[in-house]
C-alpha cells in the first residue's frame, strides 16, 4: 500500500474489531440491546444479578441458576485484610479510581492457581471481581468520610449491599430500585474505550485481573467514566436553578463543552439517559433535601435548554452521564466515587467481552503511518 492510499481512522472510528452477541447499539435511533433484550425491558423487569448472569453466560437464568449465582456473589463479597491496608495508605493521595485499580491488581495475589487458564477458572475470577469491587469502593468511600468499614450483608441484593456498605443504612425500596437500575444501565455498552483496552490487554493472553485493571484505568478519563463527575461539577458551578439558562448560554457562546451531552455513537437520545431522566423527575417530586432538589432542577432545566439549542438541530443529545451525577448524589454517593461505581457495574461487560474474544483470540497490532524524517545524520554529543 502506498502512502497515498493510507486512511487514518482517528480513534478507530468506523473500525470493527470483532463479532459479538453481547450488545447491539443503534445510535441513529437511540436503541440498545443486551444479548438481544431491549434495555428498557431489562431496566423495568430485571435485576443486576440477572443481567450479570445474562452477559456472562449468554441467557437469562432459571430460578435455580439465579439462586446459585446470587449466593456465589454473596459468598465472594469479603476482601482480604491487605485491601483495607491499601485503602488506608492511598486514600487522600490519589483518586478513588486509582485506589480501586491497585486493589484489583492486589486481589490477583490471592488467586490460588493463576496458571489455571480454563474457562471455569476465568469465570470464577469474573464472579469474584464482580462481587468484591463494590465492597472495595464502599470501603474507600467510608474511609474518605472517616467512618469505620461495614461488613457485607448476607441478605441484601448486589447493588443494595453496596449502598448499605457505603452509607450504613439499608436502602428503601425506591433507592434500592434506583441503584440497581444504575448498575444495569452501566453493565455493558459495546466496544467503548474501556472495553477495548480490556480486550487489547487480554489479547496478549494476560490474565483476567490485568485486563480488568486496564479497563478501570481507561475509565478514569473525563471523556469516558469521569464524564458524570464532570457534569455534576458543572451543575454545582451553576449553583441556583435560576442561573441555569444564563450559564448554559454563556458556555455555548464561548464554545465550551457541556459535559454529559453528545456521544460518539448516539445521534439520538441515549436510551439509558431517557430511562434515568424519568426516574430523576420522579425522585425530584419526593425528595425533601433542598440541596438535592436544586441539583435535580438544574439538571432538568439544562436538559430542556440544550434540547432546544442543540439536540434537535445538531443531534447533540444528553447521555446517561448527565443524569447519573444528580441521582448518585441523591442516594448519598459522593462524586469522587462515580467512576469507581461505574467500574463495579461494567466489570461484567468487560469480562464477558474478554471471554468472547478469547474464543477466537488474535493479538491486537494496528499500524501507524510514519510521517517523520529518515536517515538523519547522527551528531556526537560533543558536537551538538
Amino acid at each position: 500500500m502506498t502512502d497515498e492510499n493510507i486512511i487514518i481512522s482517528k480513534g478507530l472510528e468506523g473500525i470493527y474489531i470483532a463479532d459479538t452477541t453481547l450488545c447491539k447499539i443503534d445510535g441513529a435511533n437511540g436503541k440498545l440491546w443486551y444479548r438481544g433484550y431491549p434495555i428498557e425491558v431489562l431496566a423495568d423487569k430485571s435485576s443486576y444479578e440477572e443481567v450479570a448472569f445474562l452477559l456472562l453466560y449468554g441467557h437469562l437464568p432459571k430460578k435455580e441458576e439465579l439462586k446459585v449465582f446470587t449466593q456465589r456473589l454473596i459468598s465472594e463479597r469479603d476482601v482480604p485484610d491487605s485491601i483495607a491496608d491499601i485503602i488506608r495508605n492511598f486514600t487522600g493521595r490519589t483518586h478513588p479510581n486509582d485506589i480501586l485499580r491497585t486493589c484489583v491488581s492486589a486481589i490477583s495475589a490471592f488467586d490460588t492457581d493463576m496458571a489455571d487458564r480454563s474457562s471455569d477458572a476465568n469465570m470464577d475470577r469474573a464472579i469474584k471481581l464482580t462481587a468484591k469491587m463494590p465492597t472495595i469502593v464502599a470501603m474507600i468511600g467510608r474511609y474518605r468520610q472517616g467512618k469505620p468499614f461495614i461488613n457485607p450483608s448476607r441478605t441484601l441484593s448486589h447493588s443494595s449491599n453496596f449502598l448499605y456498605m457505603l452509607t450504613g443504612v439499608e436502602p428503601d425500596k425506591e433507592s434500592a430500585k434506583l441503584i440497581d437500575l444504575m448498575f444495569i444501565l452501566h453493565a455493558e455498552h459495546g466496544s467503548n474505550a474501556s472495553t477495548f483496552s480490556t480486550l487489547v490487554t487480554g489479547s496478549t493472553l494476560a490474565d483476567v485481573y490485568a485486563a480488568v485493571v486496564a479497563g478501570i484505568s481507561t475509565l478514569r478519563g473525563p471523556l469516558h467514566g469521569g464524564a458524570d463527575e464532570a457534569a455534576l461539577n458543572m451543575m454545582r458551578a451553576i449553583g441556583e436553578p435560576d442561573n441555569t439558562e444564563t450559564y448554559i448560554e454563556d458556555a455555548l457562546a464561548g464554545k465550551q463543552r457541556i459535559m454529559g451531552f453528545g456521544h460518539r455513537v448516539y445521534k439520538a437520545y441515549d436510551p439509558r439517559a431517557k430511562i434515568v431522566y424519568n426516574y430523576l423527575k420522579s425522585f425530584m417530586q419526593k425528595t425533601t433535601d433542598p440541596k438535592i432538589e436544586k441539583l435535580l432542577e438544574i439538571a432538568i432545566r439544562a436538559e430542556k435548554l440544550m434540547e432546544e439549542k442543540l439536540s434537535k438541530t445538531k443531534g447533540i443529545w444528553p447521555n446517561i452521564d448527565f443524569f447519573s451525577g444528580p441521582l448518585y448524589t441523591a442516594m448519598g454517593i459522593p462524586s469522587e466515587l462515580f467512576t469507581p461505581v461505574f467500574a463495579c457495574s461494567r466489570v461484567v461487560g468487560w469480562t464477558a467481552h474478554l471471554f468472547e474474544y478469547w474464543e477466537n483470540n488474535r493479538l491486537f497490532r494496528p499500524l501507524d503511518h510514519y510521517t517523520g524524517q529518515l536517515d538523519i545524520k547522527y551528531v556526537p554529543i560533543e558536537q551538538r
